[in-house]
């Protein structure tokens, strides 16, 4: 018996007599007659494989008349960055906003920033600090070849600072390897792993008595529930074990923390009362459980103008603080920042210039 076979082949982006799976189906079909004399029609079959996260999507369809129909979508893989966007955040994120709204840009030194972006990948940022009658500075530079970032900074002591950070290595999986010179014990490796409920993040010290770290959340973007453990191998202790889980919605954001391995309760809440103006308030309170000590501090953050912000902060120790940031050019920032101590007797005011230049 003999059996001749007729191939026509033609690309296409999308098929009619064949569904696609998604409206964004991309793929190719061919045509394969089969002609058998004396044979039977070959009937009828029709196998789809659907895609999730990236799998190839294939429909195969045989008619009656033998021809065989195929579609295969073009395959897409879901990078680390399109992850973030639909995982939660990891466990470190936990409490994030209310903590941004409380401490971040408050500084009282004099810290100066300079940042030199560039499109060929290359950008190159200089810091530095007073402190008092100190100088501390740093030199960092950044280098971006595809999936592949490489950190190197070095500061006014000499020490080096290295991160190479691969992104996608792995499906939704991010690695970095860092060190410093001269330390050779300071090597970490540390593995971010995303999906789409869970967020996985490890660390592990290179060295013969490591420092292992573990942090886990599952959920959403709006709940997360996670925790953290870290294992110093060289004492056998637990240098971490802590948990929370959050509630974030774009109006407000509330979590519940369990902190200092077990040893003390951390609530926060942050509610964006004006979200055109920028408005918000926040508070955190940690509860002691050893000591039954209650500590709390109160927050808010509002948008004079479109360039101009407020902050004010004030804690149940007495200290009450405020911020003044201004962008005075895009990307570039002019921040003063006080501090002062109701209860301390002849307390000075802290005081902080902040300003960072961004071509």
């Amino acid at each position: 018996m003999e059996i001749g076979i007729n191939m026509s082949v033609c690309v296409i982006l999308c098929l009619d007599s064949l569904k696609p799976l998604t409206s964004e189906s991309k793929g190719f079909a061919f045509w394969v007659e089969l002609v058998a004399p004396g044979l039977p029609s070959a009937g009828y079959l029709s196998y789809v494989a659907h895609n999730i996260h990236g799998e190839i999507d294939t429909k195969i369809d045989i008619a009656d008349r033998g021809e065989v129909f195929v579609n295969l979508k073009t395959m897409r893989v879901i990078s680390f960055e399109e992850e973030m966007e639909q995982s939660p955040a990891p466990f470190s994120e936990i409490s994030r906003r209310a903590r941004d709204l409380l401490t971040k840009d408050y500084n009282y030194d004099q810290k100066f920033t300079f940042s030199i972006p560039s499109s060929s990948g290359v950008g190159i940022t200089a810091t530095g600090v007073k402190k008092d009658q100190i100088f501390i500075g740093d030199i960092s530079t950044q280098y971006k070849l595809g999936s592949t970032v490489v950190d190197i900074k070095v500061d006014t002591y000499s020490n080096v600072s290295t991160k190479v950070t691969l992104v996608d290595v792995f499906r939704s999986t991010k690695v970095s390897l860092g060190f410093n010179i001269p330390d050779n014990k300071s090597g970490k490796l540390d593995v971010h792993y995303l999906h789409q409920h869970a967020a996985i993040n490890s660390s592990i010290g290179l060295n013969p008595s490591p420092l292992l770290e573990l942090s886990a959340a599952i959920g959403s973007k709006d709940l997360s529930l996670g925790g953290e453990i870290g294992f110093n191998t060289a004492s056998s202790s637990f240098t971490k074990c802590n948990a929370g889980i959050s509630f974030n919605k774009p109006d407000f954001s509330a979590a519940l923390m369990l902190t200092d391995r077990g040893q003390a309760v951390k609530a926060s809440y942050v509610h964006s009362v004006d979200p055109a103006n920028g408005t918000e308030v926040g508070a955190e309170m940690i509860h002691r459980l050893s000591t039954y000590e209650n500590s709390f501090s109160i927050g808010s953050a509002h948008k004079v103008d479109p360039l101009t912000s407020l902050k004010t902060r004030f804690s149940d120790n007495g200290k009450v603080a405020m911020l003044c940031q201004r962008e005075w050019r895009p990307k570039s920032l002019i921040t003063f920042s006080a501090e002062y101590d109701t209860k301390a007797k002849n307390s000075v005011p802290k005081l902080g210039l902040a300003l960072t230049l961004k071509p």
